[in-house]
This record gives structure tokens, sequence and C-alpha cells, in this order.
């Protein structure tokens, strides 16, 4: 099936993630909502049999505002299994959809993906070992500085608040052998590409390792042995932005609360948190359900709503759709933003 375009009309494509989880019901909310821009090329990649299923049953609970299978473009992967029912088929049938939804993006110059959520244990047990999805669009674009970033767009004041993670999806005890110069670097090299789709001088906060960012080498060492001179010596390569930092992990979001509920507050472009806990508690807390996860240093732009595959829900009805409008909404303002810029 060819789903090339043939004309400037953006293309999104949405892989449906696991789907003994919520994602095909929070797709077929999403696209029924009139938050969304109707003149998009919206492909969605996944078992159509699934999504019909899935769609009878919600209208069978009294859910009318519903997108109809029928209606929507489906790229339909049936994917063979002995036992469709167990975890590892639905691992192995998420991850095919989410490797074909990135062949699909990567044939279409003027496209977006948005991706369902996954399970890592079910991925595991199919016998895929990534640590997460990012991963798996880094082997497949062959890119090696990316980053996890997630962003939010305030209902309240329209401000866009961002928090790029350092280290992602490795033990806490593993976060400070992960740190280095080069590594903060890189990250605030993506951080800055990112907010100059933007504004052309952004403000950058960057996160301490420690409490009280090492109070000067009292409450932990990083920070005053290789941090502080990190920071120093990017500024000086990069003039053009305001970093300040490091600072108290604890206080660093604070003004993340007045920019998100308060139209005069000072705004900030993004905050560097050195791991993945740090930058998600106050992201999730500050946000809610706005919280979109985006991968950033990838030829196209790929978001995915903040949550989880909420196998305690499944089949209720009641998953909440916002963060996947969100992400939607996300990947196609950030495809307008990085082709204005000619970023690729």
């Amino acid at each position: 099936m060819n789903f090339q375009n043939t004309n400037k009309i953006l293309k999104v494509v949405l892989s449906v993630g696991d789907e003994s989880g919520i994602g095909p019901e929070v797709i077929l909310k999403a696209l029924c909502s009139n938050e969304i821009p109707e003149n998009i090329d919206y492909i969605l990649v996944g078992s159509k049999k699934n999504l019909q299923n899935t769609y009878r049953h919600l209208r069978s609970l009294g859910l009318e505002n519903i997108a109809n299978p029928k209606n929507l473009k489906i790229h339909d992967l049936e994917i063979s299994s002995s036992d469709n029912d167990t975890q590892s088929s639905y691992g192995n049938s998420s991850f095919q959809y989410l490797r074909k939804a990135i062949d699909i993006v990567k044939q279409s110059p003027n496209s977006a993906l948005v991706t369902g959520p996954i399970c890592k244990k079910s991925w595991s047990l199919a016998g895929h070992y990534f640590s997460g999805q990012t991963e798996v669009l880094a082997k497949a674009c062959e890119v090696k500085n990316i980053g996890m970033l997630f962003t939010a767009k305030s209902p309240i004041t329209g401000w866009r608040f961002n928090t790029l993670l350092a280290t992602t999806h490795i033990s806490l005890s593993e976060v400070p052998k992960k740190l280095t110069t080069e590594l903060i670097h890189s990250k605030l090299d993506l951080f800055k590409d990112f907010c100059n789709y933007y504004t052309d001088k952004p403000t950058l906060k960057v996160a301490g390792l420690n409490p009280h960012a090492g109070e000067e080498g009292i409450l932990g060492h990083e920070e005053k042995d290789w941090l502080n001179d990190a920071l120093i010596t990017w500024n000086e390569k990069n003039k053009d932005i305001r970093l300040l930092g490091p600072l108290s992990p604890d206080s660093c979001w604070n003004s993340s609360v007045k920019a998100w509920s308060e139209n005069n507050a000072d705004k900030h472009d993004g905050i560097l948190a050195m791991y993945h806990d740090q930058g998600l508690i106050p992201m999730k807390v500050i946000a809610l359900n706005y919280s979109v996860n985006t991968t950033i240093g990838l030829p196209f732009i790929r978001t995915s709503p903040d949550h989880g595959t909420g196998f305690d829900i499944v089949g209720k009805g009641i998953a909440q759709s916002q963060s996947m409008i969100e992400a939607i909404k996300a990947a196609i303002e950030m495809t307008n933003k990085s082709r204005q810029l000619n970023t690729h």
C-alpha cells in the first residue's frame, strides 16, 4: 500500500502502540477531536480489525465522540502469531507497527510520526531488546545524538514548557557515570536547535545533579569538578544563549509553575535535567495531561503522549485523550516550524 504524498499536505503517521493497552482508544478519541487540524493526511499503522473492535466496544459503552475506522486511512498489519492474546504477541505487533510507521515517514519528506504507548516488558518477551521507542528511532535513522524532550503548551498562557533529559532510561546509580562534559554539550546543542524553532535567543536553565547543586562540593562534587566549567565553555561558543546553572534542582522549576499559569511571569525556553525522574516529575505535575514526549535530533518530528499503556483501565472507555491530542498538535506545529527554518 502506497501512502506517499503527491502534494504539499502534511502527513501524520500514527503507530497505535500496544493494542492490549489504551493506545487504540486514545487515538480514535483524539482523531474525533475538534482541537486537531482537519487539513492533515492522517494515517494509522496497526491492525484494522483491532481498531474496528475497539470502536464497536467504545460505542457499546455509550461513547459518541469516537472516530470510525472505516473513515480513516489505515496501513493494516495483521502480525501472525500462535496466540494472539499473549503479552509477547502484543509486544511483537507494537514493535512491527513502529518499524513500519518509521519506514513510511522516512519515505515521505512532508511527514511526522506520532507513536502510541508501548510496553517495554512485552517487547523484551518478544525478543526486541530496546529500552524504548526512542532507541529504535535512533537506530532506524542512524543517528547518535538524539534527545528525549518533554514539551507542553499551556492552555492558560500559551507558553511552551520544555524539559530535556541529559540521561534517559538508566538506573539512578548509573547517572553520575554517564554524565560528561561531552554529553552535556551535545544535549545543549540539540536544545538550542529545538528552541530556535520559536526564538532566536533562547534562555536555557540547567539543573544540578546534587541537592542544592552540590553546595560548593559539600553535598556532591560533580558540579564543582566539571559541570560548572562545562556550562561556561559551551556558553562561550553560544553567546546568543542565556544559560543559567547549574541550579538547585528543588527550585529550578519554580519559574515554570508561574510561566504556565501567569501571563505576566518571566518566561524561559527550556530546562536541561540530569536524569529521567528529575525532569519528568515537575513536568507531569505542572503540565498534567498536556505533556508530550518528543525525540529531537531525528530527520523528522516524532511525538508521543506522555503516558503509558494504562492496562488497568483498558476497555472501560475512560482513558483521557488530551495527551494524544497534544502530541498530534505538537507534531504538526514543530514540523511546520522546522520546514520554515529548512532544518530538514
